[in-house]
């Protein structure tokens, strides 16, 4: 039986990428107990949906198309830092993402919605967009991290169009994940 780790994701625009790994470069200080998203591996995330059975792979990205097809290009807006599930115990450190359509979270709620009837597992928390910049290694980041995070609260990364969703396949190994694009839907 061959599962694959893997999630559903939105590729970062260039220039937002570029915007956040400097802001990551900012905030990150060597041994301060956060595992940084390499830059190659930055991405929206819109479900993580962890071993997939390889032969569930082509109905999940059938089910992707037709969640997609309802939906034209839409902007988002990248800005601000934060903290999951609150900044003071920061597990996940992330940068903010400005939703004013509500497209994204229609998709979301969309996807959670069709596979779910797929037999996976819905997410039991309401989706808050975010772009995961780091994980604390420990129990939480630590008030040094905090202190940088609160510093960068009013960056600005720039702006996007969506206009493609992916299914992805994460592979781990000691260095940390590599990721590998099943299939790539466009809007």
């Amino acid at each position: 039986m061959n599962s694959i780790r893997s999630f559903i994701a939105i590729p970062m625009d260039p220039e937002v990428c570029r915007a956040t790994v400097r802001l990551i470069d900012r905030i990150r200080e060597p041994g301060d107990g956060i595992k940084w998203v390499p830059t190659d591996n930055l991405h929206l995330t819109l479900k993580f949906l962890g071993d997939v059975h390889n032969t569930e792979v082509p109905r999940v990205c059938e089910i992707i198309r037709a969640v997609c097809a309802d939906f034209e290009p839409f902007e988002l807006r990248f800005a601000g830092t934060g903290g999951l599930p609150a900044l003071s115990r920061a597990r996940v450190i992330y940068a903010g993402v400005d939703d004013a359509s509500g497209s994204l979270t229609r998709m979301v709620m969309d996807l959670e919605k069709q596979l779910a009837d797929l037999g996976f597992k819905p997410e039991p928390r309401d989706y808050k967009p975010h772009l995961t910049l780091g994980r604390a290694k420990s129990r939480r980041a630590s008030e040094e991290v905090v202190r940088r995070i609160e510093d960068e609260m009013d960056v600005e990364l720039g702006n996007m169009s969506v206009t493609e969703v992916q299914m992805i396949a994460s592979f781990l190994d000691k260095h940390g994940p590599t990721y590998q694009v099943m299939d790539t839907v466009e809007l």
